[in-house]
């Protein structure tokens, strides 16, 4: 199996960040995966901002770590979000589904880690959750 490309949502990155979440280990897992080349972890910009909303320092946390590459919210992700937003999903999601779906760099997508996949379904990413 190769090295696989994985989003961090802002639950997933919220319980990375958190020690006494009952998804830490879960996501912390991925985290040591990607630290031995197994895997890369990505977190939207975006995502994370609303995350810091939330639980304050998230963002500074997420950004320290050095095998999780902070996605930037760039034209191409604006354009998505608009759509994205009209068709009703939150400001904490755009990012994440944006980063998630199939693109030049990624064209099956990647895997979407996320404490709240319902929050995801018909959008075109593949959402799944640290404890299945």
């Amino acid at each position: 199996m190769g090295a696989i490309a994985v989003v961090l949502d802002h639950t997933t990155a919220a319980a990375l960040h958190d020690p006494k979440d009952p998804f830490n280990e879960a996501v912390a897992a991925f985290y040591v995966q990607a630290s031995g080349g197994l895997g890369t972890l990505y977190s939207p910009a975006l995502s994370l901002t609303v995350g810091d909303t939330e639980r304050p320092g998230l963002l500074a946390y997420i950004n320290g770590l050095r095998f999780i590459h902070i996605e930037s919210f760039d034209t191409e992700a604006a354009l998505a979000a608009t759509e994205l937003l009209h068709a009703g999903h939150s400001w904490a999601t755009i990012h994440a589904i944006h980063a998630a779906r199939p693109s030049a760099a990624y064209p099956a997508g990647r895997f979407l880690l996320t404490l709240t996949p319902k929050l995801y379904e018909g959008t075109g990413v593949q959402a799944v959750h640290p404890g299945q």
